[in-house]
Protein backbone atom coordinates (compact mmCIF):
# COMPACT_ATOMS: atom_id res chain seq x y z
CA UNK A 1 0.00 0.00 0.00
CA UNK A 2 1.46 3.57 -0.87
CA UNK A 3 2.39 5.75 1.37
CA UNK A 4 -0.50 8.80 2.02
CA UNK A 5 1.87 11.82 1.35
CA UNK A 6 1.18 14.41 4.23
CA UNK A 7 0.08 17.83 3.14
CA UNK A 8 2.87 20.58 4.60
CA UNK A 9 1.77 23.01 6.75
CA UNK A 10 0.32 25.83 5.37
CA UNK A 11 2.68 29.04 6.68
CA UNK A 12 2.03 31.66 8.95
CA UNK A 13 0.17 34.15 7.67
CA UNK A 14 2.13 37.60 7.34
CA UNK A 15 1.64 39.84 9.50
CA UNK A 16 -0.13 43.08 8.85
CA UNK A 17 1.32 46.88 9.34
CA UNK A 18 -0.90 47.39 12.08
CA UNK A 19 -0.08 44.17 13.68
CA UNK A 20 3.49 44.90 13.47
CA UNK A 21 3.22 48.39 14.63
CA UNK A 22 1.14 47.16 17.42
CA UNK A 23 3.55 44.42 18.60
CA UNK A 24 6.72 46.76 17.79
CA UNK A 25 5.12 49.51 20.66
CA UNK A 26 4.49 46.72 22.86
CA UNK A 27 8.19 45.29 22.78
CA UNK A 28 9.14 48.61 23.26
CA UNK A 29 7.11 50.07 26.21
CA UNK A 30 7.78 46.35 27.40
CA UNK A 31 11.82 46.76 27.49
CA UNK A 32 11.91 50.76 28.23
CA UNK A 33 9.28 50.04 31.46
CA UNK A 34 12.07 47.61 32.65
CA UNK A 35 14.76 50.32 32.31
CA UNK A 36 12.29 53.26 33.78
CA UNK A 37 11.40 50.90 36.85
CA UNK A 38 14.95 49.97 37.10
CA UNK A 39 16.38 53.92 37.62
CA UNK A 40 13.13 54.48 39.47
CA UNK A 41 14.12 51.74 42.03
CA UNK A 42 14.68 52.83 45.93
CA UNK A 43 17.15 50.20 45.92
CA UNK A 44 20.89 51.61 44.79
CA UNK A 45 22.22 48.27 43.17
CA UNK A 46 19.11 48.42 41.10
CA UNK A 47 18.87 51.95 40.44
CA UNK A 48 22.77 51.98 39.38
CA UNK A 49 24.03 48.43 38.54
CA UNK A 50 20.85 46.69 37.07
CA UNK A 51 20.27 50.25 34.66
CA UNK A 52 23.81 49.38 33.65
CA UNK A 53 23.64 45.80 32.74
CA UNK A 54 20.26 47.02 31.13
CA UNK A 55 22.15 49.78 28.97
CA UNK A 56 24.94 47.42 28.37
CA UNK A 57 22.35 44.42 26.69
CA UNK A 58 20.73 46.81 24.45
CA UNK A 59 24.07 48.51 23.58
CA UNK A 60 25.56 45.40 22.76
CA UNK A 61 23.16 43.46 20.83
CA UNK A 62 21.80 46.60 18.96
CA UNK A 63 25.66 46.73 17.85
CA UNK A 64 26.01 43.13 16.93
CA UNK A 65 22.76 43.55 14.84
CA UNK A 66 24.64 46.60 13.08
CA UNK A 67 27.69 44.58 12.69
CA UNK A 68 25.58 41.39 10.71
CA UNK A 69 23.99 44.24 8.79
CA UNK A 70 27.51 45.57 7.33
CA UNK A 71 28.45 41.90 6.91
CA UNK A 72 25.23 41.06 5.01
CA UNK A 73 26.07 44.25 3.07
CA UNK A 74 29.32 42.49 2.17
CA UNK A 75 31.93 44.87 3.53
CA UNK A 76 34.21 43.47 6.55
CA UNK A 77 34.20 44.81 10.12
CA UNK A 78 36.17 44.12 13.53
CA UNK A 79 32.75 42.68 15.13
CA UNK A 80 34.78 41.53 18.54
CA UNK A 81 37.24 44.64 18.70
CA UNK A 82 34.14 47.11 18.12
CA UNK A 83 31.89 45.57 20.59
CA UNK A 84 34.28 44.74 23.40
CA UNK A 85 35.18 48.55 23.37
CA UNK A 86 31.30 49.48 22.81
CA UNK A 87 30.79 47.61 25.94
CA UNK A 88 34.10 49.39 28.12
CA UNK A 89 32.89 52.88 27.20
CA UNK A 90 29.80 52.37 28.51
CA UNK A 91 30.92 50.88 31.72
CA UNK A 92 33.82 53.32 31.76
CA UNK A 93 31.42 56.11 31.68
CA UNK A 94 29.28 54.70 34.29
CA UNK A 95 32.03 54.14 36.52
CA UNK A 96 33.23 57.96 35.81
CA UNK A 97 29.23 59.71 36.43
CA UNK A 98 28.87 57.88 39.90
CA UNK A 99 32.33 56.63 41.19
CA UNK A 100 34.65 59.40 40.13
CA UNK A 101 33.45 62.18 39.25
CA UNK A 102 31.17 62.68 42.19
CA UNK A 103 33.48 62.80 44.79
CA UNK A 104 36.30 64.94 43.10
CA UNK A 105 36.91 68.13 42.32
CA UNK A 106 35.35 68.43 38.76
CA UNK A 107 31.78 67.15 40.49
CA UNK A 108 28.71 69.15 38.85
CA UNK A 109 30.39 70.12 35.09
CA UNK A 110 28.85 67.73 32.72
CA UNK A 111 31.53 69.08 30.42
CA UNK A 112 33.93 66.61 32.30
CA UNK A 113 32.06 63.67 31.02
CA UNK A 114 32.21 64.78 27.81
CA UNK A 115 35.94 64.88 27.97
CA UNK A 116 36.09 61.42 29.62
CA UNK A 117 34.21 59.69 26.81
CA UNK A 118 36.13 61.46 24.37
CA UNK A 119 39.55 60.43 25.81
CA UNK A 120 37.68 56.50 25.44
CA UNK A 121 37.33 56.86 22.29
CA UNK A 122 40.77 58.33 21.33
CA UNK A 123 42.00 55.34 22.14
CA UNK A 124 39.67 53.27 20.67
CA UNK A 125 40.66 54.60 17.43
CA UNK A 126 44.23 54.46 18.17
CA UNK A 127 43.31 50.64 19.49
CA UNK A 128 41.13 50.12 16.30
CA UNK A 129 44.13 51.24 13.81
CA UNK A 130 46.85 49.10 15.25
CA UNK A 131 44.27 46.09 14.81
CA UNK A 132 44.35 46.40 10.95
CA UNK A 133 48.19 46.65 11.18
CA UNK A 134 48.12 42.61 12.35
CA UNK A 135 44.82 41.43 10.59
CA UNK A 136 45.67 39.13 8.03
CA UNK A 137 42.52 39.20 6.44
CA UNK A 138 41.44 42.66 5.59
CA UNK A 139 44.34 43.07 3.07
CA UNK A 140 43.38 46.04 0.76
CA UNK A 141 39.90 46.76 2.91
CA UNK A 142 41.51 48.31 5.68
CA UNK A 143 39.67 51.67 5.20
CA UNK A 144 36.19 49.82 4.87
CA UNK A 145 37.42 47.77 7.98
CA UNK A 146 38.21 50.47 10.01
CA UNK A 147 35.13 53.03 8.79
CA UNK A 148 32.72 50.55 9.31
CA UNK A 149 33.63 49.24 12.83
CA UNK A 150 33.83 53.04 14.19
CA UNK A 151 30.28 53.72 12.74
CA UNK A 152 28.62 50.65 14.65
CA UNK A 153 30.37 51.80 18.02
CA UNK A 154 29.19 55.98 17.27
CA UNK A 155 26.12 54.71 16.07
CA UNK A 156 24.92 52.36 18.92
CA UNK A 157 26.67 52.86 22.47
CA UNK A 158 27.63 56.39 21.77
CA UNK A 159 24.18 57.48 21.45
CA UNK A 160 22.81 55.47 23.43
CA UNK A 161 25.59 55.99 26.18
CA UNK A 162 24.00 59.75 26.46
CA UNK A 163 21.05 58.36 28.31
CA UNK A 164 23.62 57.84 31.32
CA UNK A 165 24.67 61.37 31.05
CA UNK A 166 21.02 62.55 31.24
CA UNK A 167 20.47 59.73 34.29
CA UNK A 168 23.06 61.37 35.98
CA UNK A 169 23.57 64.90 35.37
CA UNK A 170 24.52 67.11 38.35
CA UNK A 171 22.00 69.29 39.80
CA UNK A 172 18.62 67.23 38.44
CA UNK A 173 16.79 64.43 39.07
CA UNK A 174 17.70 63.33 35.41
CA UNK A 175 15.67 60.03 35.32
CA UNK A 176 12.58 62.53 34.89
CA UNK A 177 14.83 63.62 31.90
CA UNK A 178 15.12 60.15 30.99
CA UNK A 179 11.26 59.73 31.23
CA UNK A 180 10.53 62.57 29.53
CA UNK A 181 12.57 62.09 26.10
CA UNK A 182 11.35 58.27 25.71
CA UNK A 183 7.35 59.31 26.12
CA UNK A 184 7.80 62.04 23.94
CA UNK A 185 9.83 59.89 20.96
CA UNK A 186 7.36 56.75 21.29
CA UNK A 187 4.19 59.55 20.87
CA UNK A 188 6.10 60.54 17.79
CA UNK A 189 6.08 57.08 16.92
CA UNK A 190 2.17 56.89 17.24
CA UNK A 191 1.74 60.04 15.70
CA UNK A 192 3.42 59.25 12.51
CA UNK A 193 1.84 55.88 12.29
CA UNK A 194 -2.15 56.87 12.97
CA UNK A 195 -2.20 59.74 10.85
CA UNK A 196 -0.42 58.20 7.77
CA UNK A 197 -2.18 54.82 8.26
CA UNK A 198 -5.45 57.35 8.01
CA UNK A 199 -4.46 60.33 5.97
CA UNK A 200 -1.43 59.41 4.31
CA UNK A 201 -1.27 60.46 0.86
CA UNK A 202 2.09 61.76 -0.08
CA UNK A 203 5.15 60.10 0.23
CA UNK A 204 8.37 61.37 2.44
CA UNK A 205 11.14 59.51 0.78
CA UNK A 206 9.54 56.27 -1.11
CA UNK A 207 13.71 54.74 -1.98
CA UNK A 208 14.32 54.56 1.60
CA UNK A 209 11.27 53.64 3.33
CA UNK A 210 7.59 53.68 1.03
CA UNK A 211 5.45 53.71 4.18
CA UNK A 212 6.87 56.85 5.72
CA UNK A 213 4.22 60.04 4.20
CA UNK A 214 3.99 63.45 5.10
CA UNK A 215 0.80 64.03 6.75
CA UNK A 216 2.23 61.22 9.14
CA UNK A 217 5.34 63.24 9.93
CA UNK A 218 3.06 66.35 10.29
CA UNK A 219 1.01 63.71 12.76
CA UNK A 220 4.22 62.74 14.30
CA UNK A 221 5.04 66.77 15.20
CA UNK A 222 1.73 67.00 16.55
CA UNK A 223 0.89 64.50 18.76
CA UNK A 224 4.89 64.55 20.00
CA UNK A 225 4.28 68.40 20.83
CA UNK A 226 1.27 67.85 22.92
CA UNK A 227 2.49 65.10 24.67
CA UNK A 228 5.86 67.30 26.04
CA UNK A 229 3.20 70.27 26.78
CA UNK A 230 1.09 67.69 28.75
CA UNK A 231 4.08 65.65 30.99
CA UNK A 232 5.88 68.82 31.40
CA UNK A 233 1.98 69.96 32.96
CA UNK A 234 2.29 66.88 34.61
CA UNK A 235 5.56 66.33 35.93
CA UNK A 236 6.34 70.08 36.94
CA UNK A 237 9.25 71.39 39.55
CA UNK A 238 10.67 67.64 38.46
CA UNK A 239 11.62 68.88 35.01
CA UNK A 240 13.61 71.59 36.64
CA UNK A 241 13.87 74.77 34.14
CA UNK A 242 11.03 73.37 31.49
CA UNK A 243 8.44 75.75 30.60
CA UNK A 244 5.87 75.33 28.41
CA UNK A 245 8.10 77.31 25.40
CA UNK A 246 10.98 74.60 25.80
CA UNK A 247 8.46 71.78 25.90
CA UNK A 248 6.70 73.14 22.46
CA UNK A 249 10.59 72.77 21.35
CA UNK A 250 11.34 70.06 22.36
CA UNK A 251 8.27 68.56 21.37
CA UNK A 252 9.00 69.73 17.72
CA UNK A 253 12.86 68.85 17.87
CA UNK A 254 12.74 65.31 18.81
CA UNK A 255 10.13 64.63 16.94
CA UNK A 256 11.53 65.28 13.47
CA UNK A 257 14.63 63.51 15.10
CA UNK A 258 12.70 60.56 15.84
CA UNK A 259 11.40 60.50 11.98
CA UNK A 260 14.99 61.24 11.04
CA UNK A 261 16.45 58.37 13.25
CA UNK A 262 13.73 55.95 11.83
CA UNK A 263 14.80 56.66 8.26
CA UNK A 264 18.41 56.27 8.94
CA UNK A 265 18.09 52.96 10.37
CA UNK A 266 15.37 52.26 7.27
CA UNK A 267 18.84 52.91 5.17
CA UNK A 268 20.55 50.83 6.63
CA UNK A 269 18.63 48.13 6.18
CA UNK A 270 17.74 48.58 2.62
CA UNK A 271 21.72 48.51 2.04
CA UNK A 272 22.15 45.30 3.42
CA UNK A 273 18.62 44.16 2.00
CA UNK A 274 16.48 43.05 5.27
CA UNK A 275 13.78 43.92 6.12
CA UNK A 276 14.33 43.79 10.35
CA UNK A 277 17.67 44.50 11.98
CA UNK A 278 17.43 41.23 13.31
CA UNK A 279 14.91 38.75 14.82
CA UNK A 280 15.29 39.17 18.76
CA UNK A 281 11.48 39.48 18.83
CA UNK A 282 10.14 37.20 15.83
CA UNK A 283 7.57 38.75 13.81
CA UNK A 284 8.56 42.26 14.84
CA UNK A 285 12.62 42.88 13.89
CA UNK A 286 15.33 43.47 16.43
CA UNK A 287 16.94 45.67 18.87
CA UNK A 288 17.89 48.62 16.37
CA UNK A 289 14.28 48.42 15.56
CA UNK A 290 13.51 49.46 18.85
CA UNK A 291 15.98 51.66 19.45
CA UNK A 292 16.32 53.54 15.95
CA UNK A 293 13.94 56.96 16.91
CA UNK A 294 15.22 57.20 20.34
CA UNK A 295 19.43 57.22 19.44
CA UNK A 296 19.49 60.61 18.24
CA UNK A 297 17.21 61.93 20.46
CA UNK A 298 19.14 60.78 23.76
CA UNK A 299 22.48 63.44 23.23
CA UNK A 300 19.45 66.03 21.45
CA UNK A 301 18.38 65.30 24.76
CA UNK A 302 20.84 65.86 26.84
CA UNK A 303 22.34 68.91 24.84
CA UNK A 304 19.08 70.58 25.25
CA UNK A 305 19.42 70.07 28.95
CA UNK A 306 22.61 71.06 29.29
CA UNK A 307 22.94 74.35 27.27
CA UNK A 308 19.53 75.35 27.29
CA UNK A 309 17.92 74.17 30.26
CA UNK A 310 20.33 74.69 33.01
CA UNK A 311 21.41 78.28 32.17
Amino acid sequence: MADVPVPAPAPAAALSKGQVFLRRLGSTLFLWSIVLAAIFSTDAFIRSYVFLGLMMLLAGTGLVEFYGMVERRGFVCFRFWGLANGLLLMAATFFYLTVYQPGSRFSGQPSRAADFESAVLVLFVLGLCLREFVSKKNQGNAMTAISMTLLGLMYVPWLLNFIQKINFFPGVDGRFYVLYFIVVTKFSDVGAYCTGSLIGRHKMIPRISPGKTWEGFAGAVVVSTACSLGLAALLGDRLAGMTPLHAAVLGVVLSVAAVVGDLIESLFKREAGVKDSGRFFPGIGGILDLLDSLLFNAPLMYLYLRHVLRH
